[in-house]
Formats: structure tokens, sequence, C-alpha cells
């Protein structure tokens, strides 16, 4: 789930516009009317690699990998990539200035020595982001998500102001269909997105930070998600938690958090063989165990603990590096993170709207 918002302040600073923006009714404009847009539907039936592709007629929508890598002296790395679409009004791609798709794209490398973060923004239609199907291949500027094998290989490289990384993702699992066969509720009131992942690529390659290339291996999650208006307008941000355990299962969890009342909670817990159960509601507890401060001067939330009562899961979260702030132009905290407790493990956080 990431912010179409983004897109939109990205095409205002493209074109220099300086007309006041709305104050949107929920994080980041997502719980906005897009009556014009593609609706998502109950019923999906996804087809590949038709949607490894970009989805006209969508408003929002991402490719988005994250990475939590680990070197030869045992220290752990993660690595964050991710191109956003963000239409400002429905129809396919057209060449030149008249197309209606803004991208952006985000990379982080997280590690020893800290967070660092670099954002890239783009207009569609001139060649300079996109995303071709097949072969599959996502792109803004010189950052790369180049696939064989449909997207069951990926090689994976970005840079920024004092890091990098080249990065090989060989999935040895099934695609994860999230939610109802890829249809993911968001909110009681039927908002809802297309939403899939690889969660099984093993991963190798080199990270580089100030010019110093450390080998790397690990484990990496895909997810592509695509929707008009994932968020009821209450709705004011998200926590999301991609876990890698201990034995070879997964678990992907989110709340999206109500202005008023109890947060939606539903997530998917992944077999070491890729067979899935969807979870709902009280199926999942998420108790906030402590806070850090972050650039913006708000408390977030970094470490948890997650209950799984159906599953025997009962483990802590910690960030491995706390503040991991993505200080973009909307920003948003992303992370790797350790995961203790009944079982052990690694993976991801990522939460906005604090």
């Amino acid at each position: 789930m990431k912010p179409e918002r983004w897109m939109l302040l990205g095409c205002l600073w493209l074109v220099g516009c300086d007309a006041p923006k709305p104050e949107p009714k929920s994080f980041a404009g997502l719980g906005q009317e897009a009556a014009a847009f593609r609706q998502v539907t109950p019923g999906p039936v996804l087809v590949f690699p038709r949607d490894h592709g970009a989805h006209d007629g969508f408003r929002i929508e991402w490719w988005y990998v994250t990475a939590n890598l680990q070197d030869a002296q045992g220290r752990d790395w993660g690595a964050q990539w991710t191109l956003f679409r963000s239409a400002l009004r429905p129809g396919p791609e057209t060449p030149g200035w008249s197309s209606p798709n803004l991208w952006m794209g985000h990379a982080a490398l997280t590690g020893p020595g800290g967070h660092q973060v670099s954002e890239t923004l783009a207009r569609g239609g001139v060649g300079q982001a996109g995303v071709e199907a097949e072969p599959f291949h996502a792109w803004i500027d010189d950052w790369s998500l180049r696939g064989r094998d449909g997207i069951g290989q990926l090689q994976m490289t970005a840079k920024g102001k004092g890091f990098a990384y080249d990065l090989q993702l060989v999935s040895q699992g099934p695609l994860v269909l999230h939610g109802a066969q890829g249809y993911s509720e968001k909110s009681g009131k039927g908002q809802a997105s297309y939403y899939y992942s690889q969660p099984f690529y093993r991963v190798s390659g080199e990270v580089e930070r100030d010019g110093q290339r450390v080998a790397v291996s690990g484990q990496a999650w895909l997810d592509r998600e695509w929707s008009s208006q994932p968020l009821a307008a209450g709705q004011s941000g998200w926590d999301w938690f991609s876990l890698h355990l201990e034995g070879g299962a997964k678990v992907m969890l989110f709340q999206v958090r109500e202005a008023e009342g109890a947060p939606y909670r539903a997530g998917t817990w992944i077999s070491a063989q890729g067979q899935v159960q969807a979870l709902q509601g009280a199926q999942i507890a998420l108790q906030v165990l402590a806070t850090t401060r972050q650039a913006n001067g708000k408390q977030v939330p970094t470490r948890w603990r997650v209950r799984l009562p159906g599953q025997g899961v009962d483990v802590q979260v910690e960030a491995l590096e706390s503040k991991a702030w993505m200080a973009t132009r909307f920003p948003y905290w992303e992370g790797p993170v350790r995961v203790s407790g009944s079982v052990a493990g690694k993976g991801y956080l990522e939460m906005t709207g604090y």
C-alpha cells in the first residue's frame, strides 16, 4: 500500500504548479473519490505475465521489493526498490507530454552506518520510466528491475548519494494472491486493491556504501498492488509487515488505522510450500511495545508484539535501524526488522501517516 498523493506532489513539482493543494480526507489522498477510474471488484482473475505490467485505467499501482541481507561478517543489511505509477486521468499510456502517467522511484539501503534514501521523479510518455510485462522490465532513470522467466529471476539495481546496490533475485516458490484470490479489502466499507506477492526470492549480489562494496546474500519479497481508491475517507495510515520466519513460512500483515474506532486488520499466512491462508480481524493481534522519535519529531512504533493464535505465533518485531525514515516529499518509515519469540525471522515494516 503506497500513497498516490506522492505522485500528485511529483506532478506539481514537474510542471511548476503553485496552486494550493486540498487537504486529503485520508492518508495521502488515497480515500478520495475516483469514480472516473476503473474500480476494484471481487472475483478477479489475475493473468501472468500480463499482470506484472501496468494497468491502464486504475489510478495508482506499485512494484515494490524489500530484501533482508547479510554479509560475510554476519552484519545485517536491508535494501528497498520501489516504483510507483499514478494516473492524472484514466486512459492508456501515450507518447510525449500528453501521457496521463506520473512515475516515482524510491530506493533505500539500511545497515552498518545507518539508513540512506534516494527519490526520483519522471513523467510518462518520454521513456524516462515505465514497465513492460514481457519480458519484464521496470525502470526509472538508471534504476532497473529486469526479469527473466517472467519475474522468476530479477536483477535489481539502484543508486543514490553515497549508496548503491546490484542484486540478483531467484524465486524458489509460487506467487501468492492475497485476500480472496487477489482481491484485498482495506476497510469494512468495500475499499480494496488487487494484490499479489512473490515472497520466495533468494538473493545474492553487492551493496555499496561510500565507495565500499560488500558481498551479501539473503531473502527478498516483491509486492504488486493496484487500485483507484484503496482507503476509506476516515483512514489515516497503515502499519504493514512482511516476515520471513525460520522453517520457511512467510506472513504478510497490515492494519489500516481509523480516525475513529478500531483499525482494519488483514493478512496472509504462507506455508513453506506456498499454501496460503487469509487472516482477518480477530486472528491478528498487534501491540506497540516501543516508539522512536523520528526526523519529523513524531514518535513512530519501532518495536511490536505480533500474535497469530491460530498459527501459534507470538513474537517481537524490532527495527534493525530505528530511524529508517524515508525523507521523501511525503515522508514515511520503512526498514528491515528482526523477529524473536516463538519463532525467529527477519522482514520489513512500513508505517505511514505518522
